[in-house]
């Protein structure tokens, strides 16, 4: 669709919202729907196919930011199943439809065999955290099992435990992993990497991680694995490390793991990627952002969890003043408890219009361009093995480079003044990472926009100012 197009629709937009507001008064203040109401209207999966606009409403070039159009309208808290039905079932059906779009395990579905299911956070740092505090309470829960509940000597017990916890991820994990662990009060501890295994968290340094700490008296009982790590787009070995950690599940000693997929996690719509999912079977949540490569405008983090009873038993609220008579018979999904607010935003609105105005094949088809758009990159850079060195392969639609030098000095300054070279032009900006002493460019070419042209453009600027810095001519 156009702009022109997208123009007329937001103003049909516009003018529904206004009749909204206007006939506010005429609606029903408590809806008298039963739970369970939405699933069976709505098909059992995201269309393979985009839909048109008399289908849903809405086009197919901005369903995004007309559903942020629309949630805003319908503006409430949405904490409980009772403040807007079909907020919270619209929600638990769009999520089972991303997570079968993406091949997660079944037990990641609100219906699934442990139930677990899915729920929209507003970032991969607030998903982390969340999840960190429900790891917490699962293995404090866990070691004190056996002391009698409300005693002074289990309080006492959980205290001693506490302030043993720590929580780990690799060198290349988010920082909102430590950045939780600050939060809650516990320690953290850094799992290292090295370029051998192409910078992804392995099984066998989990394992030493984790006897080197329990050597000490520390407790570890969380764990941020990551499928494209932010510096590189590595992915730990999901295998090796459910293998290490295996004895100890559904002990006292058991381990959750975490696998942070914030921008790559889009990837797994293609089916080349679906394999990777096949081990987070054996962990115990994911999360990945529709809004950093799916189309999706901010905020929409999708988080899923194994089971729902371990977000539940840490973060349950159940004031007097929101009890009603279908959550009191756990008849409904309160997301409130899902989460670390009370109050939350209707983006699951954003996802369903997303998925069905492009359909799965549609969003397949922007991701495979973001992947090749790195691959054709790469390749360019691989012709001038006399002014770049590849850093990490295209992965994901992200390449990482570096300039040619004499020594690790050189090429370190090289590069940095190339980077800082483009940045100061202002036709492209790029972002930067520092591995293991190494500093090299990041390049993405997932965003929408990009198209071969611009990476041809970037390829001939950089040729141009590494020509410079090695004192060859382009």
């Amino acid at each position: 669709m156009d702009s022109q197009e997208f123009r007329e629709a937001a103003k049909a937009a516009i003018d529904e919202i206004t009749e909204y507001y206007d006939n506010v008064a005429s609606h029903r203040v408590v809806s008298d729907v039963k739970p369970g109401y939405l699933r069976p209207l709505l098909p059992a999966s995201a269309p393979l196919d985009p839909e048109p606009w008399s289908a849903i409403h809405a086009d197919v070039h901005y369903p995004a930011a007309l559903a942020e159009m629309y949630s805003n309208t319908f503006n409430g808290a949405h904490f409980n199943w009772i403040c807007s039905p079909a907020v919270t079932e619209l929600e638990t059906v769009v999520m089972d439809w991303l997570a079968q779009a993406l091949a997660l395990p079944e037990c990641y579905l609100s219906g699934g065999s442990t139930h677990g299911g899915g729920v929209i956070h507003g970032s991969a740092s607030e998903a982390i955290l969340t999840v960190m505090c429900a790891a917490r309470d699962k293995y404090l829960n866990a070691v004190t099992a056996g002391l009698p509940a409300d005693s002074e000597e289990k309080e006492e017990a959980t205290w001693k435990h506490r302030s043993k916890l720590v929580a780990m991820g690799s060198a290349g994990a988010h920082s909102s992993t430590k950045k939780a662990a600050q939060i809650l009060g516990v320690r953290f501890v850094t799992v290292p990497i090295d370029e051998d295994a192409s910078f992804a968290m392995t099984g066998a340094a989990v394992a030493k991680t984790v006897a080197d700490l329990r050597a000490r008296g520390l407790e570890p009982f969380y764990l941020t694995a990551s499928l494209g790590t932010t510096d590189v787009a590595a992915v730990d070995d999901f295998a090796g490390i459910a293998e290490v950690l295996s004895p100890t599940a559904g002990t006292a000693q058991d381990i959750w793991v975490h696998v942070d997929a914030a921008y790559a996690g889009s990837a797994l719509i293609l089916e080349e990627n679906q394999p990777l999912t096949t081990p987070l079977a054996h962990f115990h949540s994911f999360n990945f952002n529709p809004h950093k490569w799916l189309l999706t405008t901010f905020d929409c983090s999708a988080v899923w969890v194994r089971s729902r009873a371990w977000l539940i038993s840490a973060l349950s609220i159940k004031p007097h003043y929101l009890r009603n008579e279908f959550s009191d018979n756990e008849l409904v999904t309160d997301y409130r408890d899902w989460q670390i607010p009370l109050g939350r935003r209707f983006r699951s609105l954003k996802l369903w219009f997303v998925l069905r105005s492009y359909g799965i094949r549609g969003l397949q088809a922007h991701i495979r361009r973001g992947v090749v758009l790195g691959e054709s990159l790469e390749a360019k850079l691989k012709s001038r093995p006399d002014l770049f060195s590849i850093f990490t392969p295209a992965r994901f639609g992200l390449v990482t480079l570096r300039v040619a030098g004499a020594d690790e000095d050189e090429v370190n300054a090289r590069t940095e003044r190339v980077y800082e070279g483009i940045n100061a032009d202002g036709e492209f900006y790029l972002t930067s990472t520092m591995v293991n002493g190494k500093f090299a460019i990041r390049v993405c070419t997932g965003v929408e926009r990009v198209a071969e042209e611009h990476v041809q453009r970037l390829f001939d600027i950089l040729v141009e100012r590494a020509g410079a810095e090695v004192g060859k001519k382009a």
